[in-house]
């Protein structure tokens, strides 16, 4: 390979490479990275002008390639910004831009679209790292700024513009700042444009990512783009203990995934009857403890303050109960034994994991005695002195 082969080869920017933005290469990163379901299906000659571009960690905008670029997902773009012009990765294109924007409510005949320049150049993207180069040094610096300042505000992040001209700086605060002092300072500091962005606490989880709980990165670092409130409801619903530890998440707030599958459990709960009605038997009033409610099942106690001797009834016997409570009748038991249907309190899984204690290494063993072998042969000695 010839020298100007080879620096021809170094200057070309690498693309579809794993990484985020304290990566060297944050062109590829896979945070909020959509699949594209539409891409292997053959699809007529339309053409698709507008596109998706992603920046830094979350932000997503949406741009009109009015120069007729052939633009695939994975190319860096160099596109319109207010000053001058920014660098982004396309995310998106074709078909399923259109379905992205009717998600957003977004008219395409209506909104006006910012211009998509031209693919990236090697001058570009220098800029663009020598940016990206600076922005933890330069949170850190603000972060020290704020303080001398005794403002009650926290920097999460900042995200230098393509081209260096502006500086974004995310923070997140309780209450109402007057930050005018310190643009002024940074403004001088950093000679560029200075904008301030508040986010919440959900906001900054996804901006500066984990792993959860689960053991899977954070939902709001992946794949998650709008936020959702969540309320305690949805715990109540699943039948999910109230623990503040357990339900929240890494952001404070309460964890995203308990709305999953709560609409699930609501059309599960339409045909169980109220947990507050009390079962009035032969034996005595049977209160309802807790709900298995994918299995069918309401456990009830004929104690209520103990808590002891539960009893797993079916749904369908306990609205049989109901019925004959409101008639003035009283069964015999809970259970009726003419019903076909055997319901078993024990649990249809097995636990493997966790199954020895973990402090079964620390109970100390006693020594155990040798046995001494009857058949062993006794020493020469021995039979010496009996002779």
């Amino acid at each position: 390979m010839d020298s100007t082969e080879k620096e021809k080869s170094e200057n070309k920017p690498e693309t579809n490479i794993s990484s985020c933005s304290n990566c060297l290469k944050p062109e590829s990163c896979s945070k909020l990275e959509t699949f594209d379901w539409l891409s292997d299906v053959p699809t007529p000659n339309l053409k698709y002008d507008i596109i998706e571009v992603r920046f830094k960690n979350t932000r997503k905008e949406f741009f009109i390639n009015a120069n007729s670029l052939r633009l695939n997902k994975g190319d860096i773009v160099a596109v319109e910004a207010s000053p001058g012009h920014d660098i982004g990765v396309v995310s998106l294109t074709g078909e399923l831009v259109h379905f992205q924007l009717n998600k957003q409510r977004i008219n395409p005949e209506s909104y006006e679209f910012k211009k998509v320049y031209r693919k990236a150049k090697p001058a570009d993207l220098e800029k663009w790292y020598e940016a990206i180069s600076l922005e933890d040094s330069t949170m850190l610096e603000t972060r020290e700024i704020a303080a001398e300042l005794k403002l009650n505000m926290k920097i999460g992040d900042v995200e230098y513009q393509g081209d260096k001209t502006k500086a974004i700086f995310y923070y997140i605060a309780d209450e109402r700042v007057d930050f005018r002092e310190l643009i002024k300072i940074l403004a001088e500091k950093f000679k560029t444009r200075i904008e301030m962005r508040q986010i919440g606490a959900r906001q900054e989880a996804g901006r500066i990512g984990g792993i959860g709980s689960c053991g899977r990165e954070l939902c709001c670092a992946t794949w998650i783009t709008n936020f959702v409130s969540v309320t305690t409801n949805a715990a109540r619903y699943q039948e999910i203990s109230l623990n503040p530890q357990k339900l929240a998440g890494q952001c404070g707030k309460l964890k995203c995934c308990l709305n999953y599958e709560v609409d699930s459990y609501i059309d599960a709960q339409k045909e169980f009857p109220s947990k507050d009605i009390v079962l009035e038997t032969k034996t005595g009033q049977a209160h309802h403890t807790k709900t298995d409610i994918f299995r069918g099942i309401m456990w009830y106690t004929f104690d209520p303050v103990n808590q002891v001797n539960f009893i797993p009834v079916p749904v369908e016997r306990v609205n049989k109960i109901i019925e004959l409570n409101k008639k003035g009748k009283k069964v015999e038991v809970l259970i009726d034994a003419t019903i076909t249907t055997a319901v078993d309190g024990t649990l249809d899984f097995k636990n493997e994991v966790g199954q020895d204690s973990l402090t079964r290494f620390d109970e100390k063993k006693g020594k155990r005695k040798k046995k001494r072998n009857p058949k062993r042969k006794k020493p020469r000695n021995d039979k010496r002195k009996k002779s």
